[in-house]
This record gives structure tokens, C-alpha cells and sequence, in this order.
């Protein structure tokens, strides 16, 4: 389907970008990918660049050839710097995508659609307002090629929580905090407030399906996306199947009792009020449209945490 398209993937080395490879090496592109950790290809279609994505060297690979697609995984703290590459990507591309998040959206509409209101247009907070340095950048970015790049290809993405084997994500939990409680057949408290609320979480392994499906797509152009394959699952759910899986023992407490007890909820404020507390059921039938992929071609959550625990050579005590 892609096998005359070429894409280059900006710090593409993590996890969305390694799955956003896969998924385009299946499709048969060609993928490019620009990170700074050591990785070695095994694929004569895959070509690592062992650097930072400065601009000179950008510079130099667009001067020597042209991409018919390019995913930027970078995060801007500061807007302005986004708006200085801006114009040397799409220039050298005939279809750019800039990495977003979900964690834009406010708390106003359910389920949320791509046109919800996002916290920037409707909090007060102005404390928020001027110091979140995730949700509040990357809705400046998104103002600046709505606002200033209007005609322009290219595309708005705004994953959900996407977890895999570097970040095994449970509300607040993240990285190996699931294991590690597991292993010390320690309590990972919850609170109960949150155990009917549809998580705003997903496999990366749909989520960069969903993103490489998106590519060279003409009705994606000038359009945001939240990428989520709609498997409608609650917090209750979810831990339901770390639990199963992993043998972690889950708690479920008050959110009193959760938040003097979670560390978190002070050190990422922001994070726990104005996201993970709320009910983040997303209407994914836009994405889906566009893409023309359906439900039976995404993981269930359980065998997407399957996939990564394997990964892990994890084995339950």
C-alpha cells in the first residue's frame, strides 16, 4: 500500500515511534528515524540516525532526498521553538504530523469528540495556565498551525495514555511501578471514584497503528485526531487485568485516603486534577473513518500487556 512512500520519523526511537515504524514497515514504506539511543536495523527498509534532530542535520537529509511523510514526536515546552522548524519540515514533506496528546481536552463533553473544548479555551487556572508545561504547550502549538498555517499538510495527533514495556501505565503508576509492587506483593492503592470512569489508555501498539494509518491520507489533512482505538475499558477494568496478569494485589480505597498516600498527586498536580480524576470516554469514530480501520484490527488491552510483559520476560511469582 505505502511502497513508494519514504517517512522519516523525529526522535521516532521510543515507544509510539518504534510501533509507528512497524506499522508502516508492514504497509511497505520506507522509514527513516532520527533518536539518539543505539539501534540497530535489521530491516533494509529501516534506517537509523544516531543523533539529536538538530537542524543542520535535518538540513542535510532533506538535501538529500525528499519524504512523503514525516512524524514529529518531539515535545515543545516552548511553542516558540516549534514554530522555528515548522517551516523547514513542511516544506520538505508532503505530509507532516505533529504529536499532541488527549490530555488537551477539558472536562465539558462525553463522550469527546475531536471539536471538545481543550483546557487553554476554558480554564481559569491561571497558575495552570502559565506553568503546565505538557497540555498547555502543545495546545499553543496546535493554535499556530491552525492559526498561522491554515492550507498547510498537515495533521494533529492527540494520543491517549499509550502504555508498553518502558511504561506500564495505571492511573498514576507508570513505568515498572506495577511490577515492582508485584514482586513485593505490596497493595497498589486506587481510588474508588475512578473505578467506573473509562480510561484515557491504550496499547502503543494501536495507538502507533493508528498513527501510521493516518499518513498520506488526503482527509486528514488540516485535521486533529485523538488516537484511540475505542476499547471502552474503565480504571476498574484495567486493573482488573494488570492484576490478572501481573498477580498485583489492587486496593481500592477513597481518593482522600489515595491522594495523602500518593506522592504523585502533589509532585504532577496538573496531571491528576485536570486528567487522570476524569472520565476520558472518547468517541474514536473519526480516526477509524479516516484510517478505514475497525475494531478487529486492534489488541484487546490484556493482550497488549501481554505482548509487553513478554517483552519483558516477565514471569508472575
Amino acid at each position: 500500500m505505502y511502497s513508494n512512500k519514504r517517512a522519516l520519523l523525529i526522535a521516532g526511537g521510543g515507544t509510539l515511534g518504534t510501533y509507528v515504524a512497524e506499522e508502516l514497515l508492514r504497509l511497505g514504506a520506507s522509514v527513516e528515524v532520527i533518536c539518539p539511543e543505539e539501534k540497530v536495523s535489521d530491516n533494509e527498509r529501516l534506517v537509523f540516525h544516531q543523533s539529536m534532530a538538530t537542524e543542520e542535520l535535518l538540513r542535510e537529509l532533506f538535501s538529500q532526498k525528499h519524504y512523503n511523510g514525516i512524524v514529529n514526536f518531539i515535545h515543545y515546552t516552548d511553542p516558540e521553538e516549534y514554530k522555528q522548524i515548522h517551516p523547514l519540515l513542511i516544506q520538505n514533506t508532503d505530509h507532516l504530523i505533529f504529536l499532541s496528546s488527549y490530555r488537551v481536552y477539558a472536562n465539558e463533553q462525553h463522550p469527546i469528540t475531536e471539536e471538545a473544548p481543550r483546557l487553554s479555551d476554558v480554564i481559569t487556572d491561571r497558575d495552570f495556565l502559565e506553568n503546565e508545561k505538557y497540555a498547555v504547550p502543545k495546545a499553543q502549538c496546535e493554535d499556530y498551525l491552525r492559526q498561522e498555517c491554515a492550507g498547510e499538510p498537515w495533521t494533529i495527533v492527540r494520543p491517549v495514555i499509550s502504555f508498553s514495556s518502558k511504561r506500564l501505565d495505571l492511573l498514576l503508576y507508570c513505568g515498572k511501578d506495577v511490577l515492582k509492587y508485584a514482586e513485593r506483593d505490596q497493595e497498589m492503592l486506587m481510588p474508588d471514584t475512578v473505578k467506573d470512569y473509562t480510561a484515557g489508555l491504550d496499547w502503543a501498539g494501536n495507538s502507533g497503528k493508528l498513527i501510521a494509518n493516518l499518513l498520506f491520507k488526503p482527509d486528514a489533512m488540516g485535521e486533529a485526531f485523538t488516537v484511540y482505538s475505542g476499547h471502552g475499558l474503565t480504571w476498574g477494568e484495567v486493573a482488573e487485568r494488570y492484576s490478572m496478569l501481573t498477580g498485583v494485589k489492587i486496593r481500592w480505597c477513597s481518593e482522600e485516603e489515595y491522594v495523602r498516600n500518593t506522592p504523585k498527586t502533589v509532585k504532577e498536580p496538573w496531571m491528576w486534577k485536570y486528567d487522570r480524576k476524569w472520565n476520558r470516554d472518547v468517541d474514536c469514530s473519526k480516526i477509524l473513518r479516516v484510517t478505514r480501520l475497525s475494531q478487529n484490527d486492534f489488541a484487546p488491552i490484556e493482550k497488549g500487556i501481554q505482548h509487553e510483559l513478554e517483552k519483558l520476560g516477565w514471569i508472575p511469582k
